[in-house]
Protein backbone atom coordinates (compact mmCIF):
# COMPACT_ATOMS: atom_id res chain seq x y z
CA UNK A 1 0.00 0.00 0.00
CA UNK A 2 1.51 3.51 -1.24
CA UNK A 3 2.31 5.79 1.94
CA UNK A 4 0.64 9.27 1.39
CA UNK A 5 2.27 12.11 0.50
CA UNK A 6 2.50 14.60 3.04
CA UNK A 7 0.89 18.31 1.30
CA UNK A 8 2.87 21.21 2.87
CA UNK A 9 1.06 24.55 2.62
CA UNK A 10 2.12 27.90 3.96
CA UNK A 11 -1.08 29.16 4.33
CA UNK A 12 -2.55 26.57 6.21
CA UNK A 13 -4.47 28.20 9.67
CA UNK A 14 -2.82 27.50 12.80
CA UNK A 15 -6.48 25.77 14.15
CA UNK A 16 -5.66 22.75 11.29
CA UNK A 17 -2.27 22.38 12.33
CA UNK A 18 -3.36 21.99 16.50
CA UNK A 19 -5.58 19.16 15.05
CA UNK A 20 -3.08 17.70 13.20
CA UNK A 21 -0.91 18.04 16.12
CA UNK A 22 -3.45 16.53 18.80
CA UNK A 23 -3.78 13.37 16.47
CA UNK A 24 -0.45 13.19 16.49
CA UNK A 25 -0.41 12.87 19.94
CA UNK A 26 -2.90 10.25 20.71
CA UNK A 27 -1.58 7.94 17.79
CA UNK A 28 1.98 7.92 19.55
CA UNK A 29 0.78 7.72 23.03
CA UNK A 30 -1.28 4.55 21.54
CA UNK A 31 1.56 3.36 19.37
CA UNK A 32 3.81 3.78 22.67
CA UNK A 33 1.54 2.29 25.19
CA UNK A 34 1.26 -1.02 23.26
CA UNK A 35 5.47 -1.18 22.96
CA UNK A 36 5.45 -0.99 19.11
CA UNK A 37 8.30 1.04 16.86
CA UNK A 38 7.42 3.18 14.15
CA UNK A 39 8.89 0.10 12.00
CA UNK A 40 6.76 -2.21 13.31
CA UNK A 41 3.29 -0.17 12.34
CA UNK A 42 4.92 1.03 8.47
CA UNK A 43 5.42 -2.74 8.19
CA UNK A 44 2.20 -3.36 9.02
CA UNK A 45 0.18 -0.74 7.77
CA UNK A 46 2.15 -0.22 4.17
CA UNK A 47 2.74 3.76 5.14
CA UNK A 48 6.58 4.45 4.98
CA UNK A 49 8.43 5.18 8.81
CA UNK A 50 8.69 8.64 7.64
CA UNK A 51 5.48 9.87 6.97
CA UNK A 52 4.49 8.31 10.44
CA UNK A 53 6.81 9.97 11.91
CA UNK A 54 5.18 13.36 10.05
CA UNK A 55 1.84 12.19 11.23
CA UNK A 56 2.94 12.04 15.15
CA UNK A 57 4.68 15.40 15.18
CA UNK A 58 1.62 17.01 13.12
CA UNK A 59 3.81 18.12 10.24
CA UNK A 60 1.07 15.97 8.06
CA UNK A 61 -2.89 15.78 8.51
CA UNK A 62 -3.97 11.96 7.96
CA UNK A 63 -6.70 11.09 5.53
CA UNK A 64 -9.30 9.22 6.78
CA UNK A 65 -7.42 6.14 4.86
CA UNK A 66 -4.82 6.23 6.79
CA UNK A 67 -6.42 6.21 10.45
CA UNK A 68 -8.57 3.80 9.26
CA UNK A 69 -5.35 1.81 8.29
CA UNK A 70 -3.82 3.06 11.68
CA UNK A 71 -6.48 1.52 14.14
CA UNK A 72 -5.74 -1.98 13.54
CA UNK A 73 -2.08 -1.87 14.51
CA UNK A 74 -3.01 0.19 17.17
CA UNK A 75 -5.79 -1.95 18.39
CA UNK A 76 -8.66 0.69 18.07
CA UNK A 77 -10.86 1.76 16.32
CA UNK A 78 -10.76 4.85 14.92
CA UNK A 79 -13.05 6.52 17.40
CA UNK A 80 -10.55 6.33 20.03
CA UNK A 81 -8.49 8.92 17.99
CA UNK A 82 -11.08 11.32 18.37
CA UNK A 83 -10.89 14.67 20.48
CA UNK A 84 -12.47 14.56 23.40
CA UNK A 85 -15.75 16.14 24.55
CA UNK A 86 -16.70 19.10 26.62
CA UNK A 87 -14.05 19.02 29.29
CA UNK A 88 -14.51 17.20 33.12
CA UNK A 89 -17.69 15.74 31.08
CA UNK A 90 -18.83 12.73 33.17
CA UNK A 91 -18.39 9.13 31.35
CA UNK A 92 -22.17 7.85 30.45
CA UNK A 93 -22.22 4.79 28.89
CA UNK A 94 -25.97 5.58 27.39
CA UNK A 95 -26.25 9.30 26.87
CA UNK A 96 -23.67 11.55 24.75
CA UNK A 97 -24.85 15.54 25.17
CA UNK A 98 -24.92 17.72 22.14
CA UNK A 99 -21.57 19.75 23.72
CA UNK A 100 -20.09 16.61 25.09
CA UNK A 101 -19.26 14.96 21.81
CA UNK A 102 -16.15 13.52 20.67
CA UNK A 103 -14.68 15.05 17.29
CA UNK A 104 -12.43 14.10 14.63
CA UNK A 105 -11.52 17.23 12.10
CA UNK A 106 -9.91 16.24 9.10
CA UNK A 107 -9.71 19.84 7.77
CA UNK A 108 -7.34 19.28 4.93
CA UNK A 109 -10.35 16.95 2.87
CA UNK A 110 -13.00 18.74 4.14
CA UNK A 111 -14.69 16.12 6.75
CA UNK A 112 -15.33 16.64 10.38
CA UNK A 113 -16.79 13.28 12.36
CA UNK A 114 -18.65 13.70 15.52
CA UNK A 115 -18.64 10.82 17.87
CA UNK A 116 -22.84 10.40 18.48
CA UNK A 117 -22.33 7.05 20.77
CA UNK A 118 -20.47 6.66 24.06
CA UNK A 119 -17.16 6.62 24.12
CA UNK A 120 -16.61 3.61 25.62
CA UNK A 121 -15.43 0.78 23.94
CA UNK A 122 -18.07 -0.42 21.65
CA UNK A 123 -18.12 -2.41 18.25
CA UNK A 124 -20.97 -0.07 17.20
CA UNK A 125 -20.09 2.88 16.79
CA UNK A 126 -22.42 6.37 15.51
CA UNK A 127 -21.33 9.10 13.81
CA UNK A 128 -22.35 12.80 12.05
CA UNK A 129 -20.30 13.40 9.49
CA UNK A 130 -19.87 16.72 7.81
CA UNK A 131 -18.53 16.78 4.45
CA UNK A 132 -17.87 20.43 3.37
CA UNK A 133 -18.24 21.41 -0.66
CA UNK A 134 -15.17 19.20 -2.44
CA UNK A 135 -15.12 17.13 1.29
CA UNK A 136 -13.43 13.56 0.62
CA UNK A 137 -12.55 10.28 2.21
CA UNK A 138 -9.49 10.50 -0.55
CA UNK A 139 -8.88 9.79 -3.84
CA UNK A 140 -7.76 5.74 -3.15
CA UNK A 141 -10.61 3.19 -2.29
CA UNK A 142 -9.82 1.71 1.20
CA UNK A 143 -11.01 -1.12 3.64
CA UNK A 144 -10.95 -2.24 7.29
CA UNK A 145 -13.02 -4.84 8.88
CA UNK A 146 -16.66 -4.39 9.55
CA UNK A 147 -20.11 -3.26 8.05
CA UNK A 148 -21.49 0.26 7.69
CA UNK A 149 -24.43 2.07 6.89
CA UNK A 150 -25.87 5.57 6.99
CA UNK A 151 -28.64 8.02 6.25
CA UNK A 152 -27.94 11.34 4.54
CA UNK A 153 -29.70 14.05 6.41
CA UNK A 154 -28.48 17.14 4.16
CA UNK A 155 -27.03 18.02 1.21
CA UNK A 156 -25.58 15.30 -1.69
CA UNK A 157 -22.70 13.19 -1.45
CA UNK A 158 -21.33 10.56 -3.85
CA UNK A 159 -20.46 7.04 -2.67
CA UNK A 160 -18.24 4.47 -4.25
CA UNK A 161 -17.82 1.03 -3.49
CA UNK A 162 -15.47 -1.28 -6.17
CA UNK A 163 -16.42 -0.34 -8.83
CA UNK A 164 -19.97 1.31 -8.64
CA UNK A 165 -20.68 4.76 -7.40
CA UNK A 166 -24.18 6.26 -6.41
CA UNK A 167 -25.58 10.05 -5.84
CA UNK A 168 -27.03 10.08 -2.23
CA UNK A 169 -30.05 13.24 -1.70
CA UNK A 170 -31.24 13.67 1.11
CA UNK A 171 -33.27 10.91 2.23
CA UNK A 172 -31.37 8.41 0.81
CA UNK A 173 -29.48 5.61 3.16
CA UNK A 174 -26.91 2.82 2.41
CA UNK A 175 -25.31 -0.05 3.95
CA UNK A 176 -22.47 -2.24 2.76
CA UNK A 177 -19.57 -4.61 3.74
CA UNK A 178 -15.85 -1.84 5.18
CA UNK A 179 -14.19 -4.84 3.40
CA UNK A 180 -15.43 -3.86 0.56
CA UNK A 181 -13.28 -1.12 -1.64
CA UNK A 182 -15.22 2.25 -1.25
CA UNK A 183 -14.31 5.90 -0.80
CA UNK A 184 -16.81 8.92 -0.46
CA UNK A 185 -17.51 12.54 -1.14
CA UNK A 186 -19.73 15.70 -1.72
CA UNK A 187 -19.76 16.64 -5.20
CA UNK A 188 -22.21 19.53 -4.66
CA UNK A 189 -22.27 23.03 -3.62
CA UNK A 190 -23.81 23.24 0.23
CA UNK A 191 -22.49 20.92 3.11
CA UNK A 192 -23.70 17.23 3.38
CA UNK A 193 -24.12 15.73 6.95
CA UNK A 194 -24.14 12.19 7.12
CA UNK A 195 -25.55 9.86 10.30
CA UNK A 196 -23.09 7.52 9.93
CA UNK A 197 -22.87 3.72 11.63
CA UNK A 198 -19.79 1.71 11.69
CA UNK A 199 -19.67 -1.64 13.43
CA UNK A 200 -15.90 -3.70 13.84
CA UNK A 201 -16.04 -6.92 13.67
CA UNK A 202 -16.16 -9.62 17.11
CA UNK A 203 -12.21 -9.10 18.51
Amino acid sequence: MPHEIARQDDAEAPPGRAADAEVGARIRALRQARGLRLAEVAARTGLSIGYLSQVERGISSPSLRVLTTLAAPLGVTYADLFRPGAAGAPGDSVVVRRDERNSLGLWRTGIEKQLLSPAAGSRLNLYEVVLEPGGTSGDELYVHGGEEAGLVLEGEMRLTVEDQSWRLLAGDSFRFASSRPHRFDNPGSRVARVVWVNVADPA
